[in-house]
């Protein structure tokens, strides 16, 4: 039986406009593939995403099962047809959503997931390690498509204050080995959006995270990584605002081929030992105005 009534297109109760109406929390495996991929671990990632479109001020709803059909087209399809990316994945639902939501102006898709990358501890042991991807898209009707992808990485942070203080407390000038302090379980967050012919691979950003801490973290720690786990930190201590300019300068650095528009976002949140709250630092900026920054901030030769 065909069915003609559509409430969805009736009109708006108040007149407003709507920034984001669709499905949150959708959890997908998604199977990837790609030229050069060498760790099978990832060729399927368990994925959480969000997808949605605006909705203009004439329409009192959003028709949210052509949200899931996009998902199952794109997420339900790569167990066969595997996508080379997640971004490039949200790229492609961003796409399909303006095509079905005719009267959406903007489309926005993103996706939280699990990732998995080997590792070597100080001694030199194999171990695995987790890590978290974000990576999404934003399109406009008429214009173009943005892509995010981005990390977080668990490191861990030794506070440069604290040191001193207790080397002067202590009586002890230079000790000859890097001096106790309180320690900081660090979240680094390295998240760029830019082009969609733009590639950007997570295992760089990872690296660059784990850079930007005093020391990364691992899983499984025999007594001789422990020592040299808590000795790196102390020798390479840093403020929570350290962690961001870090991940900052070593964005600038490592990326000269981005665009100036793409947009840059380092977060540091560091879960405190001593305090019974957390510490936190962020910047968002262009890649044009960083390296302005940067460029500003070089001493002459």
């Amino acid at each position: 039986m065909a069915l003609k009534c559509d409430v969805q297109y009736g009109k708006g109760s108040s007149g407003f406009k709507l920034t984001k109406v669709g499905v949150s929390g959708v959890r997908k495996p998604v199977l990837i593939s790609r030229p050069g991929m060498t760790n099978p671990l990832n060729s399927v990632i368990n994925c959480n995403i969000d997808i949605f479109v605006d909705l203009p001020a004439a329409q009192r709803g959003s028709h949210l099962s052509r949200n899931v059909e996009v998902l199952r087209m794109v997420a339900d399809e790569s167990t066969s047809k595997p996508v080379s990316s997640l971004e490039s994945m949200a790229v492609d639902m961003v796409e399909k959503l303006l095509v079905k939501h005719e009267y959406a102006q903007n489309a926005y898709v993103k996706i939280k997931a699990e990732y998995f990358k080997a590792n070597k501890t100080p001694s030199g042991r194999d171990t695995l390690e987790m890590y978290t991807l974000h990576a999404g898209a934003h399109g406009i009707r008429g214009g173009e498509i943005r892509k995010t992808i981005g990390v977080e990485a668990v490191g861990m942070t030794a506070c440069p204050c604290a040191q001193e203080t207790v080397g002067e407390m202590l009586g002890v000038e230079k000790p000859g080995f890097p001096m106790m302090s309180h320690n900081q379980r660090n979240v680094c967050s390295i998240i760029l959006t830019t082009d969609v012919n733009q590639n950007i691979e997570v295992d760089d950003l990872i690296a660059l995270a784990e850079k930007s801490v005093s020391t990364p973290t691992f899983e499984l720690l025999k007594r001789e990584d422990e020592g040299s786990v808590v000795i790196n930190a102390h020798t390479n201590t840093r403020f929570v605002e350290d962690v961001v300019r870090n991940g900052l300068t070593l964005v600038v650095h490592n990326y000269s081929n981005l665009p100036d528009d793409t947009e840059v976002v380092v977060i540091s949140d560091s879960q405190e030992s001593i305090h019974k709250h957390n510490a936190y630092a962020e910047r968002t900026a262009t890649m044009g105005e960083l390296r302005e920054e940067r460029a500003q901030n070089i001493p002459a030769l």
